[in-house]
């Protein structure tokens, strides 16, 4: 039986329809999912052990049933962690010592626990975002040379770097450079100052000092290729370093719409060690490999992911 469709009846069909459409469009802005979860917008800095265990954690969530949306090399600790408090990110690892020294501003402290207990403590009351359970491994500076050099200088520790280090030029990355666990509180605490320092890319540093164009190479301890290069890591040996275990950060109020999500982004507690990065970071560093290929190979590795 043919049926009339009126004017009117039209133009409910199109009220309807519109109405229909802009309740999906207002539940993708939301982050609602068909199957209940949020979108989770996973942020990392801009190096590859940061892009490793970035990807690491985009997996995992994928692997529960989540959405992620990777906002990965985004930048230095300070724009990282702006795009989280701001609700451009909901969650990124950091390390424990940059978010004592960068980000709070506090006095640098020793005691691991202590450390983790702090900036906990303090991100809860200032900016409403909750410290996770650190992965295990401590990415401390290095503070390298050639082996031959510091054979040379008759230098093992830091602090024989004392009536040396101005003849000798430093590289590092900027935020080395500036932060006050960084270039300059070094010097001070160990009464030293080079004849020159050089702002680069972290990933460069350890060939510059390799190639000979500076002295000494500021960069990370679970960087696999101060080994691979055959660099002498100086000890710390006042210590002046503080601890830099790596968690997650996550805003509150992701947390609160969805109880599991916790329990997800836990799996990995205690899970990495100093070893297992800098064998990961290699394959990326000197391997070329993908930092989402790595974290993926590994995951289904250790029964993480399917």
């Amino acid at each position: 039986m043919f049926t009339c469709v009126t004017k009117k009846m039209r133009y409910l069909m199109v009220f309807v329809t519109g109405a229909m459409l802009l309740s999906m469009l207002a539940a993708c802005d939301s982050g609602a999912q068909s199957n209940g979860k949020p979108t989770i917008r996973v942020g990392s800095k801009q190096f590859t052990e940061q892009l490793i265990i970035g990807n690491m954690y985009a997996l995992l969530l994928e692997d529960a049933g989540y959405t992620v949306d990777r906002k990965l090399n985004l930048g230095g600790t300070a724009v990282v962690h702006q795009a989280l408090v701001s609700g451009e990110l909901d969650m990124y690892l950091e390390y424990t010592g940059s978010a004592l020294a960068a980000i709070l501003k506090l006095p640098l402290m020793a005691d691991p626990q202590q450390v983790y207990d702090k900036v906990k403590e303090e991100y809860d009351k200032q900016f409403k975002l909750t410290w996770l359970k650190p992965l295990g491994f401590n990415d401390t500076y290095a503070i390298a040379m050639r082996k031959d050099r510091a054979a040379e200088l008759g230098v093992t520790k830091i602090s024989d770097l004392k009536g040396k280090a101005d003849q000798l030029t430093i590289a590092g990355s900027q935020e080395f450079l500036s932060r006050q666990d960084g270039l300059q509180g070094l010097e001070a605490a160990y009464g030293i100052k080079f004849k020159d320092s050089k702002g680069m890319d972290s990933g460069l540093v350890y060939q510059a000092v390799d190639a000979k164009q500076v002295d000494i190479a500021s960069g990370n301890s679970t960087d696999g290729r101060l080994g691979a290069l055959n660099l002498l890591m100086l000890k710390d040996d006042l210590p002046f370093f503080p601890p830099y275990y790596l968690a997650p950060v996550v805003r509150q109020d992701v947390l609160a719409k969805d109880p599991g999500l916790e329990a997800v982004l836990n799996k990995l507690a205690g899970k990495l060690d100093e070893p297992t990065i800098a064998a990961l970071n290699l394959k990326v560093d000197q391997d070329k490999l993908e930092p989402a290929d790595v974290a993926k190979t590994w995951l289904k590795e250790n029964g993480y992911i399917k």
